[in-house]
């Protein structure tokens, strides 16, 4: 259990840095939300005043408009840890008639928001995919991003003239499109530090250490103030690929497996699997393609088993993170063990600090023995 948080707050154009203690004693409220999958986005709110350097310095000049780079750190118990780098990208005032009631509300999304500025049309010839990824994102390094873009494993050759991937879109997108593409996901990871951040293309990772235990019903060790727990029977498709039996010309469905290794179960008793429903879109794809869809679905549309909760960072001793395993503890023997964490929003106020999380795993019942880290 953590006695204190400190709340760090830097802006910037390209370099974020320090803001004024006027801007930090201004700050009513902090939200942050990282999501597994989908964008990661935050937003401040500010009281402000007539006379305040808000409104007769910093909007004037234009230091909270958009792209305002915004670093969002915490310290809990000594370790600082990274929760956003983002820029701004909305901003709205609500004058009030009684004092101290005028706020300033701004809105932002992490990095990625200026990758999705700008069109643009270019071919890559003759180079890989990943390869492709890091020359994009090498343009980003003035924002601290370093690239980390792993090569799929199984790989299609192709001859340069005849077959390359040409850009008709932002980066983001095209970004979003080779991912697709190769069964990967694509998101940025802020930290170590703050003003750094990793830009992660590869497969989505379920391995490793997991954080902290959740721990629930169980007396003095609580450390959340609710969880709950859900299975969707319908939630889990097996996918299949359609063949026809060249002889007796009678279809055949082919059940498309799951065999990524950095996905493992995360439980013994898997959920069934009760919708069954062929890969759509695949005309015009290779044989390689169409595997890497097929996988790339079928882990999808795995988990089954999902739970959602909300904590006190203080009393947790830690920042919960999104795409990490996570412990549960004290939720019965169906529901203990291992997540991943698909979601977390931090709530911060003065003095205070909550977290709500959503967790997901494709099966029941931990695998004996499984060692829950407190």
């Amino acid at each position: 259990m953590a006695k204190s948080f400190q709340l760090l707050l830097m802006m910037g154009k390209v370099v974020a840095l320090p803001v004024p203690q006027p801007l930090v004693d201004a700050l009513q409220s902090v939200q942050i939300t990282s999501a597994a999958g989908g964008p990661s986005g935050f937003q401040l709110t500010f009281a402000v005043s007539r006379g305040s350097v808000i409104t007769k310095t910093l909007l004037p000049f234009a230091l909270l408009d958009p792209p305002t780079r915004v670093v969002l750190a915490t310290i809990i118990g000594g370790s600082l840890e990274v929760l956003m780098d983002g820029v701004l990208t909305r901003q709205e005032m609500s004058p009030g008639d009684a004092p101290g009631s005028s706020t300033l509300t701004v809105t932002g999304e992490d990095l990625t928001a200026l990758m999705d500025l700008r069109h643009v049309q270019q071919s890559y010839p003759g180079q890989p995919i990943y390869v492709q990824v890091l020359r994009i994102l090498k343009g980003y390094a003035q924002y601290g991003i370093a690239p980390a873009a792993i090569p799929p494993k199984f790989v299609e050759p192709y001859l340069p003239e005849d077959n390359y991937l040409a850009q008709a879109g932002t980066d983001l997108s095209y970004l979003r499109a080779l991912a697709r593409k190769a069964g990967y996901a694509f998101y940025l990871e802020p930290g170590p530090r703050p003003g750094v951040s990793a830009a992660y293309w590869g497969p989505e990772v379920r391995t490793g250490k997991p954080q902290p235990a959740l721990t629930v019903d169980s007396g003095p060790a609580t450390n959340v103030e609710s969880m709950s727990f859900g299975f969707d029977g319908t939630a889990r498709t097996q996918f299949t690929i359609r063949k026809e039996e060249p002889t007796t010309k009678i279809g055949i469905s082919i059940p498309v497996p799951n065999l990524s290794l950095l996905r493992p179960p995360l439980a013994s008793r898997p959920a069934v699997a009760l919708k069954e429903q062929p890969l759509p879109d695949l005309a015009g794809l290779s044989a390689l393609e169409v595997l890497l869809k097929g996988l790339s679905r079928t882990e999808a549309a795995s988990d089954a088993v999902t739970g959602q909760g909300k904590l006190d960072v203080l009393r947790y001793g830690h920042v919960l993170k999104a795409r990490r395993l996570v412990g549960v503890r004290g939720a019965g023997l169906d529901y203990d063990g291992t997540y991943y964490v698909t979601r977390v929003t931090h709530e911060i106020k003065r003095g205070e600090y909550t977290q709500s999380f959503s967790l997901t795993r494709d099966a029941f019942v931990p695998f004996p023995p499984q060692r829950v880290d407190v």
